[in-house]
């Protein structure tokens, strides 16, 4: 069979131009796409011609874009004509549980809750008659805006030609392996190309509290019925719903956790100042979901966690993502749980009109070092990584180092500017900074990105924080509108495990507000 050979820059439809492959397989090719018409990313799948399993992957795809969860990566649009079929799908933005669970950087009981997230909406897609049948750390993913993310959902299955006899029991057992992997960081089987695989013993993996210590025995045991290991195999789950009600009745809710550190620092005069909160988990039956260090562990795999910044942001998850729970009221739930920007509680107005806001996509990113002209400072701020925020990738942006906090005596001041696309109205901006700390950093919003001190002197300073590093939350209290938006620092942290170096990181960046 011939490969389909698309090129960048091919549309499908009249809409929805090809920019880069990000998978092919045996007769497809997974597609990072532009909808010009939308002007937002998505995923394209498109097949060589005579492609065997066409049908069902196209009676797979139509049957998920029937599903409202918002847990479920939505199916836009489908074409089956014979000479150019596709699919195309919500572009999936966050980190894997791949990477959360590779890096250290996921909790236990965070991890927890977003099986059990999972696994309800699992249930509801066996409850309209769709299985998942590849359930992977890969196909589930957690982005900076708090959302979850089950990828591949009937489609991936069909992709690869794989069926089940029973397509409820192999999703269950997909959700044991899950839950093993978030509660030991291993594998409970051979095949994962990037999780060690968890110990055997007598040809089963060994149970989750036989691996890392501390592991609570009712997890223990609704994991080994998930996986029917051993002598628990007569009383294993059979449904994704049963595992779900068992992962809620194990689980207590977390109650909001309260706020540890506040910022109030005075912005420029006659400008809004806004604040953010940073909250920790707390500890839940005396299980902190600390990682254990590696003679902890059979396997010896562990160690601390390297990425304190999203971290954070995923024990922020773990209290907003309780089993049985609306979409909408997990998102309100995260909304209230990521801080009190006026002092309010959270109860309180101003969140009442975030949660009528939007994610707003911007349409553009570049460098900002404003206060010389491009003549003299021929620099632009690293402009050629800022399309890191826009596609996704965890490579992020970063200013230029220089010598001191202070930018080496050169400037007072650098940053990032987004393109919104046109004049909007943002009332909210979260951004996952480097995890060192030590930057002073303003949000401002204008009308123009020229390359100018009088043009960044002339926008509107709306949110400011000091020594941020990590998941910050900026809720602007007198929302002003505009089409740009500047991060803007006017203090650097040093660059890790360097000496001498100052440079700042921003690794993805969540605007909210409406247009």
């Amino acid at each position: 069979m011939s490969t389909f050979t698309s090129e960048p820059g091919t549309r499908l439809g009249g809409r929805y131009r090809l920019e880069d492959r990000i998978a092919a397989s045996g007769g497809w090719a997974a597609w990072k796409a532009i909808d010009e018409i939308l002007a937002r990313p998505v995923s394209v799948i498109t097949f060589a011609p005579g492609f065997p399993r066409l049908q069902q992957v196209v009676t797979a795809a139509r049957a998920a874009s029937r599903l409202t969860d918002t847990r479920l990566t939505q199916v836009f649009d489908v074409e089956d004509s014979w000479e150019h079929p596709y699919i195309v799908l919500e572009w999936p933005v966050g980190e894997t549980l791949t990477d959360l669970l590779a890096d250290g950087s996921v909790d236990a009981p965070a991890g927890v809750r977003i099986v059990a997230e999972v696994a309800a909406a699992i249930a509801g897609a066996h409850a309209a008659g769709i299985a998942h049948l590849c359930l992977q750390p890969e196909a589930v993913r957690w982005t900076a805006a708090g959302d979850l993310k089950l990828t591949g959902l009937g489609i991936d299955a069909a992709l690869a030609g794989i069926s089940a006899d029973d397509p409820e029991l192999t999703d269950t057992r997909g959700l044991g392996s899950l839950l093993y992997a978030v509660l030991t960081g291993l594998w409970p089987g051979p095949d994962h190309p990037y999780l060690p695989a968890a110990p055997m013993s007598d040809g089963e993996p060994r149970r989750p509290r036989q691996v890392r210590a501390g592991v609570p025995g009712a997890l223990d045991e609704i994991t080994a019925r998930a996986l029917g290991l051993g002598d628990r195999e007569s009383q294993s789950f059979t449904s994704a719903r049963e595992l779900a009600q068992a992962l809620a009745a194990a689980i207590p809710p977390m109650p909001l956790p309260p706020a540890t550190r506040s910022r109030r620092d005075a912005p420029p005069a006659g400008r809004t100042q806004a604040r953010t909160v940073r909250s920790a988990p707390p500890a839940e039956n005396g299980w902190d979901g600390r990682r254990t260090s590696g003679h902890d562990r059979v396997t010896g795999v562990g160690g601390p966690r390297r990425r304190r910044g999203r971290a954070a942001a995923v024990a922020v998850l773990a209290v907003v993502v309780v089993v049985g729970l609306s979409a909408a009221a997990v998102k309100l739930l995260h909304k209230h749980g990521s801080g009190h920007p006026t002092g309010t509680s959270s109860r309180g107005a101003s969140h009442q009109v975030i949660a009528r806001t939007q994610v707003l996509v911007p349409t553009g990113a570049q460098g900002f070092d404003a206060l010389r002209t491009p003549a003299e400072d021929p620099s632009d701020e690293n402009s050629s990584l800022a399309v890191n925020l826009l596609n996704g990738s965890k490579a992020g942006w970063n200013t230029d180092w220089y010598g001191s906090a202070e930018f080496g005596g050169y400037k007072t001041g650098t940053g990032l500017i987004l393109n919104m696309g046109k004049p909007v109205r943002i009332t909210a901006v979260q951004i996952q900074f480097g995890s060192v700390p030590g930057a002073d950093v303003q949000l401002k919003i204008g009308d123009s990105d020229t390359r100018s001190a009088a043009n960044e002197e002339s926008m509107t300073t709306v949110a400011a924080a000091n020594d941020v590093s990590g998941l910050e939350n900026f809720a602007i209290a007198r929302p002003v509108t505009g089409q740009y938006l500047v991060v803007w620092f006017t203090q650097l942290p040093p660059e890790a495990h360097t000496h001498g170096r100052y440079q700042a990181q921003i690794f993805t960046i969540i605007v909210r507000g409406t247009d």
